[in-house]
């Protein structure tokens, strides 16, 4: 493994073992502004320095199962997942339950680790169509983020309960802190990855022989023709 891709991939476990050992897992079960920066550390931190350092590695698993890591069905999931953890239920079992606290951030980490290993692990360089499936599949995820975060930010009322807010914040405005939080990292952090692979798109186009670039003009103007 060349030493930045060793260098991301030790410090993503350091990062990752700081945030479940150190003060957060006990801090969220009273803070909700806690309980998203401990989300945003797995999903938008750990998981893509793990996944960019595997990413077309030999132990890379998307070069094996390329069609369990599609982009797109990978951040539908990972949206279910998201979402159903900020139900009610569910949230209040893993902040105050040593064995829904475990289920959630595993899950958290093993969705993060899918969108970002479907967005970029495989056969090393991939291809335009996968780039472009890899594309769509965060930018869905920042919207996606990026919604609840808003929701979460903006609501009138308290969403779940918890007996006090972060440094002395109401539950409301913690809450509200929180839902800031997941809007501005994770809405952040997965845009900047799509807009890495758009960039690598255009690299790849730029980089065609003319005669492809034409092939490629004249099939979408036959297109729009038929259209």
């Amino acid at each position: 493994m060349p030493l930045m891709r060793l260098l991301i991939w030790n410090l993503g476990w350091v990062i990752l073992t700081a945030a479940w050992m150190g003060p957060l897992p006990d801090m969220a079960r009273h803070s909700f502004a806690a309980h998203m920066s401990l989300h945003m550390l797995i999903v938008a931190i750990v998981a893509p320095m793990l996944s960019l350092a595997a990413a077309g590695r030999r132990y890379d698993p998307v070069r094996f199962c390329p069609a369990l890591f599609a982009p797109v069905p990978a951040s539908v999931g990972e949206l279910i997942i998201v979402w159903a953890w900020h139900g009610p239920g569910l949230h209040h079992w893993a902040r105050h339950e040593t064995v829904g606290f475990v289920v959630e951030q595993s899950m958290f980490l093993a969705a993060g680790v899918w969108v970002w290993l479907s967005a970029f692990g495989g056969t090393q360089p991939r291809t335009r169509q996968r780039s472009a499936a890899g594309v769509v599949g965060l930018l869905l995820t920042s919207m996606h983020m990026t919604l609840l975060g808003a929701l979460l930010s903006l609501s009138p009322r308290l969403l779940f309960h918890h007996p006090h807010g972060l440094s002395g914040l109401t539950p409301l405005e913690d809450q509200h802190l929180g839902g800031a939080v997941m809007l501005v990292v994770g809405g952040i952090v997965y845009l900047a990855g799509g807009l890495v692979l758009t960039g690598d798109l255009l690299r790849v186009r730029s980089a065609e022989p003319p005669s492809m670039q034409n092939d490629t003009a004249t099939r979408a103007s036959t297109l729009e023709a038929s259209v």
